[in-house]
């Protein structure tokens, strides 16, 4: 209703100051800056708010953003560069997973999809896909993300090479959990024989949740 009523109004400023552009005879800029300022104006004046980067709270279910930008310093993730069909045509090994941006168990394990990104982004397809994003269809396809998800988020996903599924994580995952699923695809030294791997914390929200 409000966003109609923003619409209408900006039509009408705009309009107006069109009008008096014309007449006037006014340089594009001003014209420019004179409808921005009107349009601001009315904005406020309907109550409307900008989203505040600085209210974002890992720890509630409100709607902040894009989550991996905000709480994994990591905003390249999305949208996946590749899909899943894609994906499995070249045989590489898949990180699916499922999220909403309203979620705080979702928020909070952006990061750990971030983590893996930084140690195989390389070798493996990172897709994480919003489920509202999910095409309602009577069936899906192998090669289709709503063929695997299960009505709950977090969500995730991982294949091998060959599109077999060889972990599914429901709720928030480790780090060590998918990097002992990887370390097996991959034929690497188990943790206990190898360097534990560890990523310098990207702000204070990745601080806390790598402890």
């Amino acid at each position: 209703m409000l966003t109609r009523a923003f619409r209408y109004f900006s039509a009408i400023v705009y309009k107006i100051i069109k009008i008096q552009h014309l007449r006037s005879k006014a340089t594009f800029p001003r014209f420019f800056a004179v409808t921005a300022a009107a349009t601001l104006m009315i904005w406020v004046s309907l109550g409307f708010s900008f989203p505040n980067i600085a209210n974002a709270n890992i720890e509630d279910d409100h709607f902040d953003g894009n989550i991996f930008a905000l709480y994994a310093g990591n905003g390249s993730l999305v949208p996946p560069r590749v899909t899943l069909a894609q994906s499995f045509s070249g045989e590489r090994p898949t990180l699916l997973t499922f999220y909403i941006e309203d979620s705080k168990d979702c928020k909070q394990f952006s990061n750990v999809v971030s983590q893996l990104q930084a140690y195989y982004g390389r070798v493996i397809d990172f897709i994480p896909v919003n489920v509202d994003s999910i095409p309602t269809q009577a069936s899906y396809t192998p090669q289709d993300p709503g063929f695997y998800y299960k009505g709950k988020v977090p969500q995730t996903l991982l294949f091998d090479a060959k599109g077999k599924k060889t972990l599914e994580v429901m709720g928030k995952g480790t780090f060590n959990e998918f990097d002992d699923a990887l370390r097996d695809i991959f034929n690497l030294l188990p943790r206990t024989e190898s360097v534990e791997l560890k990523r310098r914390p990207l702000n204070e929200v990745n601080a806390e949740l790598v402890k």
